[in-house]
């Protein structure tokens, strides 16, 4: 039988420490919270892998993964949350994300227009502790979702190959987006961009792969 918890603790040591993650809550939250519970059981043995990890896949074909533990830990980490503030969560994976951001006492929102997936998402949180913490969204990922003085932060769990602007203008005065640019493949690199009042800047982080949101894909355009 599997000691998750030594597993667990080997992930944060090996892998998180070792990736330039050294913010002590994302670190204690990754240590604290069983990713194994939100994998399909017959995965469950995988959670802890140093590699994405397709998880579901929504009635659209759509899937949503694990990122890997560190790059997730250090997305995490540049968004530099502090307690109480607004999170919004897109594509998470069935709740993981949003169980470890809760350890850091920030309010969290997933979006999840997956009916089937968000149920699943529902029962990860319930077998964490933490239903009353995290609240789904029913609505498409590139959404309006109606916060009215903006989210303190956004974290987008999969790659995106143009600026989501919809979701950018939903950030509030200070607020951060971290997501991964490109398309998923070697160029694609984790992007920070901060709203400082009517401005927004970006600024890029480090590379990752992911796999692209439908939603978020550039348009092919006209060649000759």
């Amino acid at each position: 039988m599997i000691d998750y918890a030594k597993v667990r603790r080997m992930m944060v040591d090996n892998q998180l420490r070792t990736y330039d993650i050294s913010d002590l809550g994302v670190l204690s939250a990754m240590n604290e919270v069983p990713r194994e519970i939100f994998a399909p059981a017959d995965m469950a043995n995988l959670a802890y892998s140093d590699r994405p990890l397709v998880i579901a896949q929504a009635e659209d074909g759509e899937t949503r993964h694990f990122l890997a533990p560190m790059v997730f830990a250090r997305m995490l980490q540049n968004l530099d949350l502090d307690a109480g503030e607004r999170l919004l969560i897109l594509a998470g994976a069935l709740g993981y994300e949003a169980a470890v951001a809760a350890q850091l006492g920030v309010s969290v929102s997933i979006v999840e227009p997956d009916a089937a997936l968000a149920e699943k998402t529902r029962q990860n949180l319930a077998q964490a502790g933490l239903s009353d913490d995290v609240t789904i969204i029913d609505k498409p990922l590139d959404a309006d979702f109606g916060v009215a003085d903006g989210f303190d932060a956004i974290l987008i769990n999969a790659a995106v190959e143009k600026r989501p602007e919809a979701l950018l203008a939903q950030l509030a005065d200070g607020g951060r987006l971290v997501t991964v640019m490109g398309d998923g493949g070697r160029t694609s690199r984790v992007t920070l961009f901060v709203r400082s009042g009517e401005v927004i800047g970006d600024r890029p982080l480090f590379d990752a792969a992911a796999q692209p949101l439908k939603a978020f894909r550039e348009e092919p355009g006209f060649v000759f």
